[in-house]
């Protein structure tokens, strides 16, 4: 067949196909622009609300305490139906674990729906009983950010390695077990010391999203099955590193050695991460003060205010999206900077992350299980020495009695 022939069949085909092919573009739009016009309904219908967190001094436990609540935050409901999601617009719940300083006050906060509060509390009583918890003025809304008077570096955090790649948890730092304080080497420990070695005026704002994580990829080769990649990837990851450890003779035989210490220690995470429960994550930061006060100090502290999760053997934090213009040509009359600052600001207000209609874009999310989770928020001990850190002066016997059920 000529090339001329070629080309002619191929324009009748495309002819002959549009019939068709317009149609189903036409409705996959449509309800595409529903399902935005229907979430955005819902969501904008629900009341949201802003607790702060205060911790008493001598907390005994361990972050298993809040690996539990963090158990009870994996809430599915709202999504049961193809009603429920394309027709309500609803959405499963998602929550936003926050450490904010302003001024050097550091304070803990959980952002949440207003109808399920009462869970929250309970379940954050039933794990520390002598904790504070209070609904707070949104820190974030009340600040008026001025472009001309502040300046902002906000950055949003990747993982370093695929999610199927757990980070150094507690458990890795020897925190399962109880232990006297001055023994404990706790991870968030530097993270609340930054915070809270922050001058007058600056605000530092360090948000975690989570929602409970689902079966949402599709299956490769199928259009209507999906899977969980996250699991799937757990088991090539171990049988990645079964394959290094084959090797073969003379004769052809094929053999499987042990696995080394550090591969045993991968091994081992990776099937400690499967086993509990996952977690869709967005993490981001906010660095404000008034321009003649802003140390780019602190900069290089939130870049590596996760790093002590990281490990060479397993995964880490690196900064993604941030506040930063490369280049000055990419940005000659300073407008750029201004929408991005505004866009995050406005972002981390929201508590918006796994939307795209919200977000201008889809956003990368990290898939953590409870353990990672309680590892990057929980309330430390008495080994978190910072004086600016807010705690309950007075330890309370009980929680209050009158909490909805």
């Amino acid at each position: 067949m000529e090339a001329t022939d070629l080309f002619s069949s191929s324009i009748d085909f495309i002819i002959l196909a549009l019939p068709i092919v317009i149609p189903v573009f036409l409705v996959i739009l449509l309800i595409d622009l529903w399902l935005s016009f229907s979430r955005d309904r819902f969501i904008s219908s629900q009341e949201n609300t802003l607790l702060k967190i205060v911790p008493p001094t001598d907390i005994l436990k361990t972050p298993l305490a809040m690996e539990l609540f963090i158990n009870g935050l994996y809430q599915t409901f709202g999504e049961a139906t193809l009603k429920d999601v394309y027709w309500k617009g609803s959405v499963r719940p998602w929550f936003s674990l926050e450490i904010a300083s302003n001024s050097g006050k550091v304070n803990f906060y959980i952002w949440t729906r207003k109808s399920i509060v009462g869970f929250i509390e309970s379940q954050i009583y039933a794990q520390y009983p002598g904790i504070e918890i209070s609904n707070a003025d949104d820190y974030a809304t009340k600040f008026e950010f001025d472009s001309s008077k502040h300046k902002m570096w906000a950055l949003e955090y990747n993982f370093t390695a695929d999610n199927s790649i757990p980070i150094k948890t507690y458990v890795d730092y020897g925190l399962d077990k109880p232990s006297k304080d001055e023994e404990k080497v706790d991870p968030i420990t530097p993270t609340i010391e930054f915070l809270g070695s922050t001058g007058d005026g600056d605000r530092i704002w360090l948000q975690i999203l989570i929602r409970a994580h689902k079966k949402e990829d599709k299956k490769p080769g199928s259009w209507f099955s999906k899977t969980d990649l996250w699991v799937d990837k757990h088991k090539e990851e171990i049988k990645k590193i079964s394959e290094l450890n084959q090797e073969e003779d003379k004769e052809g035989n094929k053999r499987t050695l042990p696995p080394s210490e550090v591969q045993k220690e991968r091994i081992q995470a990776i099937e400690r991460a499967q086993g509990k429960l996952p977690f869709d994550v967005g993490v981001r930061s906010i660095y404000i003060a008034e321009k003649d006060n802003f140390n780019p100090v602190n900069i290089g502290g939130l870049i590596g205010a996760f790093k002590q999760y990281s490990s060479t053997n397993l995964n880490g934090f690196k900064p993604g999206n941030k506040t930063k213009i490369d280049h000055w040509w990419q940005d000659p009359f300073g407008k750029n900077i201004k929408i991005m600052e505004k866009q995050f600001l406005d972002h981390y207000r929201e508590r918006a992350y796994f939307f795209k209609e919200f977000m201008g874009k889809k956003r990368p999310v990290m898939v953590m299980n409870a353990e990672e989770i309680a590892t990057i928020f929980h309330f430390p001990g008495s080994v978190a020495l910072t004086p600016n850190m807010e705690r309950v002066s007075s330890r309370k016997s009980n929680a209050p009695s009158d909490l909805p059920m």
